[in-house]
Order: C-alpha cells, then structure tokens, then sequence
C-alpha cells in the first residue's frame, strides 16, 4: 500500500458527495463562444470581462516582445530579472488606479497573500469580510497576526471588531473584496472606509474582479465610490478584465518599496516574461481607447441578469457580470452544468469549498464580447434544462 492511497478513499468522498471537480479543457483561443472538450460552446465560464485575452493588439504586442526580449527573464526581480518594461507598466497600472506607485506580482493570488503576510506580524490584528478571496484568507494566516472576521457586507460589526481589538502600538487592517467572486456583489466601502478612518486601521481592497469593471474607464471600486486617497492598499489583477496573467498592489510608495524588500513571492519568484508584460500594456492601451467595450459589458450585464431572473433563477445579491445561479443542493449544480454543456452552453458548477456547503451554484460571467444571440441562446438553455430539473 503506497504512502498516498488514503487519498484515493478521500477522492471516493468527494464523488459520493457531489464535490468532485472535473475541469474540461479548452481547445483554442478562450471568447464569447469556445472549444471545450471538442465541443462549441457559449462560454459564461471566462474571467475576460472586456474579451482583451485574444485581442490581436495583445496578440502582436506578444509576440514583439517575445522576439525581441526573449521567452523568459531568467532571475527573480530583485536579483536580475528587473526589465524596463516592468517599471513602465508598472508606472501606468498606478496611473490607472490613481495611487503613487504600483508593484507586478506573479498572480493576484500572491499580491494579496504575500502583502498582508508582509505588513503584519503576530502582535497585530486582521479584520476580515466573511466572504473574502481565499488569498487573503492565507496571507492573513502567513502574517500570523489575531484574525477576526465580520459578517458579509456588515461594518457596524467590522467597527465593534476594530473597537475590541484595539491595543496601544498594535496595528489593524480592514480588508474586503470589492467585488465578490462567487456572489457578484460589491463591498459597502464608503461605510468600510469611515470605519477604518475612525480607528486608524489600515483599509485594504481586492479589486480583482472590479479591475477594468467599476469605475471611470474601469478603475475599480474606490473610483467608483469617488474614494481616491482613502484606501491604503489596493490590489489588482492582470488576469481578468487585462486579459492575461499577473498581480498589482498600487499605494503610496513606502508601501511599495517595502513590498520589494519584504514582499515574500516577489522575492522569490522569477519575474514576468516580456510577453506577458507587453500584452498587458497593451491591454491599457484598449481600454483607454475602445470606452465602448465597458459599455457592451454592463449592457450585456443587466440584459442577462434580467433574463435569469425573469425566468425564476435564484441570482442572489449580484450587482455585476458575476451572476451566480444557486441551486444550494451540490448534485443539482453538478447536473446543471453537465446537462447545460450539453446543451452547447459552458458554465461550470462551484461547490464546497468553493462556496459554503449548501450555497452550491452555476456562476455565470457574461463579457463584452457576447453577442445578443449568445445570450438568447443561453437563456433558452438555462430555460430547458432549469425546467428539467425543476429549478423553475
């Protein structure tokens, strides 16, 4: 018996209890429809709100740098692994969030990870949103600083926390998501900011999936509040609305420079490849120019919602391009997914631990790039196959 076969009854578990993950395989460029599993689809399981990762600026730009630079850096950013090209797109994503200065990271996982870790230690004390991504959950435990967490959405509780906590000396971060992953809905983080300026907290935001979404030409959830000046850190992502792969922590420049020195996965990561780097600012350069795409997006957005809605789906509190549709019963979304791929239409299921157990679902992401007859056809899917099941 191999030292790992207790892993095999634990897989066992996860089949009998309607846990198990199968991902399906992507055959080409990812967009509004897609080849899964040598099937097309309409694709409402992408993260490329703008439909930017196989735009042929990107594409170009990509490959330039790729010929140019070559395919690797070849060293970690503070050893040799530093390009210009990581400084300027580094000075355009702070102009694009309207901080000071702005720090690449690897994923936006380790963004929000290796900075909490960073900015705390163990005498300190981290107040965080029931509902936050799981990197901060980690970086919160890699700190090794007093967790607390306060029900989703509620800062009178995130304002009795800061309160109890409180010491002379010690030092407090309130952190929440600003768009919700799993939920769609976004942070109450005009009433969040006011707590952590009553306390003299630090106000920390993951703006993963707000990035290129909220704001003014996409700036996120603190422009979308008019709130510039009064968060301390942000986080960004390159991976979703920009299209390609990496993480951003924009805040004043201390900040950043302490990152550097003590930001765990840049200092121990090999840097982004020139390709990556010059597609993602090419990603700015399509967002400046085509305003266009936001618009189709949020468009597209309240047009689909409405359908799911009209049709009986439990949508939950979504606000964005993010709409889940619950099915609480962990099977049932399983046997959603599957019979709505089926029917020529990509939406996978999320379940434990993903989501809590019971809140299981199909997250939906529509994208600038559907078209009106990709929607229709989804919600006639959605429709059939909700029918079959008896969600609806």
């Amino acid at each position: 018996m191999g030292a790992l076969d207790y892993l095999k009854d634990r897989l066992k578990e996860l089949e009998e209890q309607g846990l198990f993950i199968r991902e399906r395989t992507l055959e080409g460029p990812t967009g509004a429809r897609a080849r899964f599993d040598g099937r097309e689809v309409v694709n409402l399981a992408s993260n490329n709100y703008l439909g930017l990762a196989s735009h042929p600026r990107m594409n170009e730009a990509a490959a330039r740098a790729a010929v140019e630079f070559g395919a690797g850096t070849g060293a970690v950013r503070t050893i040799a692994g530093t390009m210009s090209m990581h400084r300027e797109l580094e000075r355009r994503f702070a102009e694009f969030k309207h901080a000071e200065e702005a720090l690449m990271f690897q994923s936006g996982f380790t963004a929000n990870a290796g900075t909490v870790a960073a900015i705390l230690d163990r005498e300190d004390v981290i107040v965080s949103d029931q509902l936050n991504h799981a990197s901060i959950i980690d970086g919160a435990r890699l700190s090794r600083a007093e967790i607390k967490v306060f029900p989703h959405k509620d800062p009178e509780a995130a304002d009795s926390l800061l309160a109890e906590t409180a010491r002379p000396g010690r030092r407090q971060l309130l952190i929440t998501d600003g768009v919700f992953s799993m939920d769609g809905d976004i942070a109450p983080l005009p009433a969040l900011v006011e707590v952590a300026e009553k306390h003299g907290a630090i106000m920390m935001i993951d703006d993963a999936h707000a990035s290129g979404v909220l704001g003014r030409g996409g700036a996120g959830t603190v422009d979308h509040f008019g709130l510039h000046g009064r968060v301390d850190v942000q986080v960004g992502t390159l991976s979703k609305a920009i299209g390609v792969l990496g993480g951003f922590i924009a805040g004043p420049r201390h900040l950043i420079e302490w990152l550097r020195n003590r930001g765990r996965p840049y200092l121990f990561s090999t840097s982004a490849p020139p390709a990556v780097v010059a597609a993602c600012m090419a990603a700015l350069d399509i967002i400046r120019d085509e305003p266009e795409r936001l618009e189709r997006l949020w468009g597209n957005t309240r047009s689909f919602k409405a359908g799911l809605q009209d049709l009986g789906f439990d949508t939950g509190m979504s606000e964005t391009p993010i709409t889940p549709v619950i099915t609480r019963d962990e099977e049932k979304a399983q046997e959603l997914a599957r019979q709505l791929f089926e029917d020529g239409v990509f939406t996978p299921a999320i379940v434990y631990p993903t989501v809590a157990r019971g809140q299981a679902r199909v997250r939906t992401i529509v994208t600038a790039e559907h078209s009106e007859e990709d929607l229709k056809e989804a919600l006639e899917a959605f429709e059939r196959v909700g029918r079959k099941l008896g969600l609806v």
